[in-house]
C-alpha cells in the first residue's frame, strides 16, 4: 500500500539528507500522513468506509432499532480502542524520545574494534529515550527520581543499545535485588500510593536495610534529582562493560554523556509547583527546544582500564554501586551526540521503542557485573511481555543493517521470508553463520574459575567510601538542599522507626549532616558518627566542577519572562527582546491579558502594539529562567497587582535572575527589597547587580546593545544580565538567607 512520507519527516530528510541517516529512510516507508485531504477512511483490511460514524443497525427513521454484529467496521474499530494499550513498562514508564546522530571526532581503535567507536567518517543514526524511574506514564515530569537515559545505535554492524541513567551509579549490586528495590520504591501495595514518590516508609525501609544503596539514594536526594532540563542532565552506562580491539586485547569501559548547555537543576519549591502547573514540564521543554531547531548536543566519552588493572583500586570496578572518579581514571571524550528530529507519532515510536542491554556489536561486550548480567536477561524478558516475540520487527525497533536467520512464526510477525529452508545445517547451505572476517560476533574467551556459591568479592561489601566522597565533594548549597531533600522525604516516613533507623545511616555518611536532617524530621539527636569521614574528595561530582560547564556563558534556549502593560518602556523592551534572541534566548512577553499593549506614548489608533504570549495568570515564574521588567508608567499598574508582585517575588525565592530598568526598578523593590539587597538609583546610569538581581536606574540606549560580552562584573546591562542567567541561579541569595525573607 502506497504511503505518504509526513511532513516532519520529509523535512528531517531534507535537511539531514536520508542518503546520510540510514534510519529516517528506513522508517518512510512505515510512516503515513494523517493530515492527508486527498485520503479516505478505510478498514484495516483496506475497504473504504462511507459512514464512521453511526453502527449499523435494524432502525427506522421514527425509532432506534438494535444494532447489528454483522457491521465489521463497527466492530473493528471498538475492537482496536479496546486494545490500543499495551503494557506499560514496570520502571521507566513515563518518557519521551527523539532521533538523531552520533559522530565520532576521534577513533578508538586503540581500545576496541567497533566501527560505531572507530570509524571517524560515519555518521550514525540514533534513537534516545529519556525517562522518570518510579511513576507511571501518567505522572509528571518534574518529580524527584532517577532519569533514564536510553540510546539505542542503528550502526552499520546492528544496533547498539547503551541503557543508562542519569546518574552513575544504582541502589543495587546484584540484579537479583532488582524486584525489590523497584516494589519498595513505587507505590505502597494497601493503598497504591505515593505516585511517582520514594517519600514513603518502605523505599526508606529498603534503603537501610541495604547499605549497598547508601550511595545511590544521597545521588537521587542532591539535585541530579530534579534536572532543569533533560537537556541538562548527564548520561551514564551505569555498568562496567569491556572494549576489544583488533589486537585481542580486552579492556573495562565506563560510558558518559556530558551535555553541552551544563548540568543544572531546578531548586525543590519549584519542582513541586511544576508538577501542578506543567506536569509535561520536561517534555514539553525538549520537543521545543528540537522543533526551534535548538538540538541538544552531549560529548561521548569513555573511561577505560586495562585488563590487568582491575584490582588496582580499594573498590571493586564491577560493582555498580561504585563510579570510577574521574580524577583517578580520566574520561576520554571521543564523540558527540546530537538530537535534531522529534518523532512523528508518540506510541509507535517512543513507546514501542525497546531496549536491551545485552545489544552489543562486535567490539564492544560484557564484564562480570553481577548487575549487568541480570540486566541482559531481564531487559528481553521485558519486551516479550510488552510487546510480543517479534517486537525487534517493529518500525523502530529493526536494525539498518541486513537481517537474516532461521528464526520464524509468532505473534506479531512482520517479514516474508521465502524459500524452503528455516534450518541450519541444510542441503543448501543457505544462510550460514558469519566467520570473525566477515564481522561476526565472537565472545571473548574468558577464563573462570571460581565455586559455585551465591556470594560477591569483598570489595563488594564496602558500601560507604563513596557515598561520603560524594557528599564531601558537594558545594555548600548542595549539601543543603540534600539535607532538605532528606528531611522533606522522612517527613513522609509516619513510622517512627524507618525515620529514626535512616538517621543511624546517615551517621555513616557526616555527623553534622544526620544531626541536621534528626532535627528536622524529630528523630532522637545523634551524638557520635558511624564511622569516619575519610575527608576525601572528587571535585567533578560536582554540579559546579568546571569540567560539567559550558565551555564559554552561554544563554541559549534559556526562557526569559518580560513583564509589560500599558506605558511600557518601548527601548528597554525592544533592546532587551533583540539582544535575548541574539543570544538564542526565548523571551516571552506577559501582559494583564493577550490584547495588543502598548508602549508610552505608543498611538492607540496606529495598529502597532505588543501582543504578549501570556497573560500573568496564564503562566507562573516557575515556567522561566529569568524576568525582565522594563520600566514606564506601566509600573504604577503593575505593583498594584499581586499576581506580578508575586510573580518577580518567586522568581527571587527561586534564585533567578532578574533584571529591571527605569522605574522598573521600583518594581523590584516592591518584591525583593530585603535586608542585604541594593538597588540603582533612579537617577544613575550605573549597573548594580546584586545576588543575581541585575538593575539601572536612567536608560541608555546603548546599554540594550545586541551584541553581548557576557563577563562578570559587567558594566553594561545587558552584559551583566545575561551573564547572571548563563549561572543558571545565583545560591548565594541562599546561602546567605536572603530567599527566605520573602514569601513565595
Amino acid at each position: 500500500m502506497a504511503s505518504t512520507i509526513s511532513d516532519s519527516l520529509q523535512k528531517a530528510l531534507n535537511v539531514n539528507g536520508s542518503s546520510s541517516n540510514a534510519k529516517l529512510a528506513d522508517l518512510s516507508k512505515d510512516i503515513v500522513n494523517s493530515e492527508d485531504k486527498n485520503a479516505r477512511i478505510t478498514t484495516d483490511f483496506g475497504v473504504k468506509i462511507a459512514n464512521t460514524d453511526d453502527w449499523l443497525s435494524a432502525s427506522t427513521e421514527d425509532r432506534q432499532g438494535p444494532q447489528l454484529l454483522e457491521d465489521f467496521h463497527g466492530r473493528e474499530k471498538i475492537h482496536r480502542f479496546d486494545h490500543e494499550r499495551i503494557p506499560e513498562r514496570v520502571v521507566h514508564a513515563r518518557g519521551v524520545g527523539a532521533f538523531g546522530t552520533f559522530k565520532l571526532f576521534e577513533s578508538a581503535e586503540d581500545v576496541t574494534k567497533a566501527g560505531v567507536l572507530t570509524d571517524t567518517s560515519r555518521t550514525t543514526p540514533i534513537f534516545v529515550r529519556f525517562s522518570t524511574v518510579l511513576g507511571s506514564r501518567g505522572s509528571a515530569d518534574s518529580v524527584r527520581d532517577v532519569r533514564g537515559f536510553a540510546v539505542k545505535f542503528y550502526t552499520e554492524e546492528g544496533n547498539w543499545d547503551l541503557v543508562g541513567n542519569d546518574i552513575p551509579v544504582f541502589f543495587i549490586q546484584d540484579a537479583m535485588k532488582f524486584p525489590d528495590v523497584i516494589h519498595a520504591a513505587k507505590p505502597e501495595p494497601h493503598t497504591e500510593m505515593p505516585t511517582a514518590q520514594s517519600a514513603h516508609n518502605n523505599f526508606w525501609d529498603f534503603q537501610y536495610l541495604h547499605s549497598e544503596a547508601t550511595h545511590m539514594f544521597l545521588w537521587a536526594m542532591s539535585d541530579r534529582g530534579i534536572p532543569r532540563s533533560l537537556r541538562m542532565i548527564q548520561g551514564f552506562g551505569v555498568n562496567t562493560f569491556t572494549l576489544d580491539n583488533a589486537k585481542g586485547e580486552r579492556h573495562f569501559v565506563k560510558f558518559h554523556w556530558t551535555p553541552h548547555l551544563g548540568v543544572h537543576s531546578l531548586v525543590w519549591d519549584e519542582a513541586l509547583k511544576i508538577c501542578g502547573q506543567d506536569p509535561d514540564f520536561h517534555r514539553r521543554d525538549l520537543y521545543t527546544a528540537i522543533d526551534l531547531g535548538a538540538y541538544p548536543k552531549w560529548k561521548f566519552g569513555i573511561q577505560t582500564l586495562k585488563e590487568s588493572q582491575q584490582d588496582d583500586f580499594d573498590f571493586d570496578i564491577l560493582d555498580a554501586t561504585k563510579l570510577w572518579p574521574e580524577e583517578l581514571v580520566p574520561i576520554r571524550y571521543i564523540g558527540e551526540l546530537e538530537l535534531n528530529r522529534n518523532v512523528d507519532e508518540y506510541f509507535t515510536q517512543t513507546e514501542q521503542v525497546a531496549f536491551c542491554t545485552s545489544h552489543v556489536v562486535p567490539g564492544i561486550g560484557f564484564s562480570d557485573d553481577p548487575l549487568l548480567q541480570g540486566r541482559n536477561f531481564s531487559y528481553f524478558d521485558t519486551q516479550l511481555s510488552r510487546l510480543g516475540i517479534n517486537w525487534q520487527e517493529l518500525p523502530i525497533n529493526r536494525p539498518v543493517c541486513p537481517v537474516m536467520n532461521h528464526q520464524r512464526d509468532g505473534q506479531g510477525r512482520h517479514r516474508i521470508t521465502k524459500g524452503t529452508i528455516n534450518y541450519w545445517p541444510n542441503r543448501l547451505e543457505a544462510v550460514p553463520p558469519a566467520k570473525p572476517a566477515e564481522g561476526a560476533y565472537v565472545d571473548w574467551p574468558e577464563k573462570v574459575a571460581g565455586m559455585k556459591m551465591r556470594l560477591k568479592s569483598k570489595k563488594f561489601k564496602e558500601h560507604f567510601s563513596q557515598a561520603q566522597l560524594f557528599y564531601n565533594s558537594m558545594a555548600p548549597h548542595e549539601k543543603a538542599h540534600l539535607t532538605a531533600a532528606l528531611a522533606f522525604e522522612l517527613d513522609h516516613c509516619d513510622d517512627t522507626i524507618v525515620y529514626e533507623r535512616m538517621v543511624e545511616r546517615l551517621c555513616d555518611i557526616d555527623l553534622d549532616l544526620a544531626k541536621a536532617v534528626a532535627t528536622k524530621v524529630g528523630a532522637p539527636i545523634p551524638t557520635k558518627a558511624g564511622r569516619p569521614n575519610h575527608g576525601k574528595k572528587a571535585p567533578s561530582l560536582s554540579q559546579t566542577s568546571l569540567s560539567l560547564q559550558p565551555e564559554k556563558p552561554t544563554i541559549a534556549t534559556r526562557l526569559v519572562a518580560i513583564l509589560i502593560a500599558d506605558g511600557y518602556d518601548p527601548v528597554a523592551y525592544n533592546g532587551v527582546y533583540a539582544a535575548l534572541k541574539t543570544a538564542m534566548a526565548v523571551p516571552f512577553t506577559f501582559g494583564p491579558k493577550r490584547g495588543t499593549v502598548y508602549a508610552a506614548g505608543e498611538d492607540r489608533s496606529s495598529g502597532k502594539g505588543v501582543q504578549p504570549d501570556h497573560h500573568f495568570e496564564g503562566m507562573r515564574s516557575t515556567m522561566f529562567d529569568a524576568v525582565f521588567i522594563p520600566g514606564g508608567s506601566h509600573i504604577e499598574t503593575l505593583k498594584k497587582n499581586g499576581r506580578v508582585v508575586h510573580w518577580v517575588r518567586e522568581a527571587f525565592g527561586h534564585l533567578k535572575t532578574i533584571g529591571a530598568s527605569g522605574e522598573g526598578v521600583e518594581l523590584a523593590k516592591v518584591a525583593c527589597d530585603v535586608p542585604g539587597m541594593t538597588f540603582a538609583s533612579a537617577d544613575s546610569h550605573d549597573v548594580v547587580e546584586s545576588y543575581g538581581v541585575v538593575t539601572t536606574g536612567t536608560v541608555k540606549a546603548d546599554g540594550f546593545k545586541e551584541a553581548i560580552n557576557m563577563v562578570k562584573g559587567a558594566k553594561n546591562f545587558m552584559d551583566a544580565f545575561t551573564y547572571n542567567i548563563s549561572l543558571h541561579r545565583n545560591y548565594d541569595r541562599e546561602m546567605d538567607g536572603l530567599s527566605e525573607m520573602v514569601a513565595f
